[in-house]
This record gives C-alpha cells, structure tokens and sequence, in this order.
C-alpha cells in the first residue's frame, strides 16, 4: 500500500479506535471479576439498572466511559473521513484538531475510569467538544 496516499487524518481516527478497544477490555478486566466476586448471575431477567446497583461504582465507571465513546465520537469518525474523501485529510489544523479530540478523548476516559471527578470530566469534555466543533465547522467550509 501506498502510505504517501493515506491522510494523515487517519491516524486519530483509529488510535481513538483502539483506545476504544483499550477501555472496552479494561471493563471485562473488571467487570467480570467483580460480578464473580457479587455472584451475580447471567439471569436474562436482570435488566442494566439491576446490574448496575449490585456492581462497584469504580467497576460501572469503566462501562460507562466505553458507552460513552460510542456516543459523541461517532460525530468525530464521520467529521474525520469526510475531510479525509473530500481531501482535507492531510491539512495541519485539522489533523491538530483531530489528534486533539482524541487526547481529550484519551483524558476524559482516564478521569472516568479511575477517579470520576464528575466537574472534571465535564471541563475536559467541554472542551473535546469545543474542538469537534472546530473540526466540524472546518469540514464544512470543505464540503459546502
């Protein structure tokens, strides 16, 4: 493969892929131990909420944050492979925004999964859509 082809937009598109990946095994790392732990059974009856009040707060923050990177980072994967098809892929800024999205991305998990400091999160999540945002706009001014 030609990598000269390749927008670099790319890269933040799949290492926010694999972070993904990341939080999504780290929430089997704990989550299943700690159901082993509450013998909690695979009863198809319990609905997430039953789940949710017999697990550890720390043990939920992990899920939580890997349903969270199913939601909003959606907006960035089709804002990032529009500039990459209209040719915008390889432009400074918006590969800087992008890489920046996916760091804030990257922090907000953090934050999520291990202290949950909730004003926290919602400044770096404030600003991670601040930046989307940007990127959105400037897709745009490609695409209209």
């Amino acid at each position: 493969m030609d990598t000269a082809a390749v927008a670099p937009i790319l890269g933040p598109v799949v290492a926010l892929v694999l972070w993904s990946m990341v939080m999504w095994a780290w929430l089997y790392a704990t989550r299943i131990p700690a159901m082993q732990k509450a013998r909690i059974s695979l009863d198809p009856t319990l609905t997430a909420a039953d789940l949710a009040a017999r697990l550890p707060p720390n043990v939920r923050w992990k899920a939580d944050n890997y349903n969270h990177l199913m939601e909003q980072p959606t907006v960035f994967y089709a804002t990032a492979l529009a500039l990459a098809l209209a040719g915008a892929g390889a432009d400074p800024l918006n590969v800087g925004l992008a890489w920046g999205y996916v760091g804030l991305r990257v922090v907000h998990s953090l934050i999520q999964a291990t202290v949950n400091v909730i004003m926290l999160r919602f400044a770096v999540f404030s600003v991670a859509s601040l930046v989307l945002v940007a990127l959105a706009v400037r897709a745009a001014m490609v695409v209209f």
